[in-house]
């Protein structure tokens, strides 16, 4: 199989992956510049860059690279002395061929999921600044009315789904958020317990703080810890003064961007946060 049809597939299925490519080489090297190897999520590769511990270091940079969301370029030494002067600190050791090379990994991961419960007036204006923002966007609703393309343009998904029972068999992970704007009290709550059944990395509700505060007490009754309920910002955006649908759309948006920023900044930036890079209300 070909190394790009099987990144175009995996990319198509949403699976994430890392292309290696050897970018520079010099002296005696196992392979050359234009090397490439495609690493999935397993671990498991199609392609070589020679073979050896250069390529189960190569491997093992990929898949923290996947993980990070950011390329990584590393030198490997392959004489068996020290690692080429300013690079990181290579896999070589039985692999001894002489040369050096430099790896560029570019990992291929999915864009976040927004996924959106509820396609009234607020998940439809919602659904529209997701997309926009760069968020794949799946909406859900009970009513088949309401959870259309033809309701909801935007959306790359539509479903139609019991409240009770929105997520299951759909893969939600670190790089999911979700967004609970139902049309009703009870609706909202189940779909809060759905969410946070899930190891989504945002949930947030579009409602009142009187109302976060009957759902901790109901959500404790039913048996979820402090922790979990903590995990539901409420209300849901950033304090713009919105009033309208469109209006609050735009503030869960920039709340939904921010909250995506903190998770991927680069570990080793040492910056400190500013006052509105804040935890939201």
């Amino acid at each position: 199989m070909d190394i790009y049809e099987e990144l175009a597939r995996l990319k198509g299925q949403r699976v994430p992956c890392a292309l290696a490519v050897i970018v520079q080489s010099s002296g005696s090297t196992p392979r050359k510049e234009g090397a490439k190897m495609l690493v999935r999520k397993d671990g498991t590769v199609l392609g070589t860059l020679g073979g050896g511990c250069l390529e189960a270091e190569v491997t093992s940079r990929a898949l923290m690279a996947m993980k990070d969301g950011f390329p990584v370029t590393a030198h490997f030494d392959l004489t068996g002395k020290d690692p080429a002067p300013g690079g990181l600190a290579g896999g070589g050791g039985g692999l001894v061929c002489g040369g050096r090379v430099l790896v560029y990994i570019e990992p291929v991961v999915p864009g976040p999921d927004l996924i959106i419960l509820g396609a009234g007036h607020v998940g439809r204006a919602l659904a529209a600044a997701g997309v926009f923002a760069g968020f794949r966007v799946t909406v859900i609703d009970d009513r088949q009315e309401f959870a259309n393309s033809r309701n909801i343009p935007q959306a790359q998904e539509t479903a139609v789904r019991d409240f009770a029972d929105p997520l299951s068999g759909r893969p939600i992970g670190e790089n999911s958020y979700i967004v609970i704007a139902t049309r009703g009290h009870n609706h909202d709550l189940d779909a809060v317990k759905a969410a946070l059944r899930t190891d989504a990395s945002f949930i947030a509700l579009v409602g009142s703080r009187r109302k976060k505060a009957i759902f901790a007490r109901q959500l404790k009754v039913a048996g979820f810890k402090a922790a979990d309920i903590e995990r539901v910002a409420s209300p849901a955006g950033l304090p713009i003064g919105s009033q309208t649908p469109e209006e609050i759309a735009i503030s869960i948006t920039a709340q939904l961007i921010q909250k995506r920023s903190q998770r991927t900044e680069p570990k080793e930036c040492g910056c400190q946060k500013t006052g509105t890079e804040a935890e939201g209300r």
